[in-house]
């Protein structure tokens, strides 16, 4: 007893809160310890991140950091008196077990521990794929595949109207649970379904998604309705159509007098029958001969049209 009081009195007794720690990529992680020691002399402060070969983290004498950083761990360390490490911008390379190592000089026996850090991304909103939301009672299987952008170390829930869905005869999960498989659909499964991912750092939840489910009397009915109301269209479009006529416009000629021509006869500018029906050129006349003034006597116009 009195060897094992002596061995405590002159060892660091260090105090680990926590030896687990979630840390979010980009985030930050305190690895958090204490100490106490009769030795009022600074601590020397050691932590090494565990590989095949442990990588040195940081060296300090209480909190002044000995040596050079490695370049991963510049502007990321800071060191507390009591031993305790801060982690900023968290990395996956910085996911692993964390030895600590605390010495006083005037101490024989030096004091450790482990912390275990886990960095993780954080989960994205998931959502639902499925090949059809509207299925035929008594058919063939449906899957559901709950989809996700985003995060690490995923797990998986399945709601069904809200409830948590389990494994049973017709709900068969995959091995990772991000699958849903509903054999033979029945009247009952016409519901909203939802899946939750969840991450050490965080979960989301999908929005709902619905499966509609028709009995297959209701299939013949919508069919039937169809094809009546598909009837009833044609039907219609054939009783209101009517074939177009094609109007064959002929070449229309029309006759200029002299005007000194005193001719009252139905082809006279101005007579009933031509203002009945009025003139009209399939092409435009062409003159040809100039215009001859007589003196005394009116302009006479001689024309030549085609």
């Amino acid at each position: 007893r009195e060897v094992s009081r002596q061995k405590n009195m002159l060892a660091v007794n260090m105090t680990i809160p926590n030896t687990l720690i979630r840390g979010k990529l980009g985030g930050e992680a305190l690895l958090s310890v204490r100490y106490d020691s009769f030795s009022l002399d600074l601590p020397v402060i050691k932590w090494l991140l565990k590989r095949e070969k442990s990588v040195t983290v940081v060296q300090s004498i209480g909190t002044d950091i000995i040596g050079t950083l490695r370049p991963e761990y510049r502007d990321r360390i800071l060191v507390f008196g009591n031993g305790t490490l801060l982690l900023h911008n968290l990395r996956f390379a910085d996911d692993g077990t964390y030895d600590v190592e605390i010495s006083i000089t005037d101490d024989t026996f030096p004091g450790e521990g482990s912390i275990t850090l886990t960095v993780d991304e954080s989960i994205s909103r998931p959502y639902i794929n499925m090949e059809s939301s509207s299925l035929l009672e008594l058919s063939e299987n449906v899957v559901l595949n709950c989809s996700h952008d985003n995060g690490t170390r995923t797990t998986y829930r399945w709601f069904k109207g809200g409830k948590l869905l389990t494994n049973e005869t017709r709900f068969v999960f995959s091995p990772d649970q991000k699958l849903l498989t509903i054999k033979r659909v029945l009247m009952a499964d016409d519901d909203v379904y939802s899946c939750t991912v969840e991450n050490p750092v965080g979960n989301m939840t999908s929005l709902p998604i619905r499966l509609t489910v028709y009995k297959r009397s209701s299939l013949y009915i919508i069919l039937s309705t169809g094809g009546i109301f598909l009837l009833i269209t044609l039907v219609t479009i054939c009783a209101c159509w009517t074939p177009s006529k094609k109007v064959k416009l002929g070449s229309c000629h029309c006759v200029l007098q002299d005007p000194s021509t005193d001719d009252s006869s139905s082809n006279s500018i101005g007579s009933p029958s031509e203002l009945d029906n009025p003139p009209c050129y399939t092409t435009s006349p062409t003159y040809t001969d100039p215009i001859t003034l007589t003196a005394g006597s009116p302009a006479h116009i001689s024309r030549k049209h085609t």
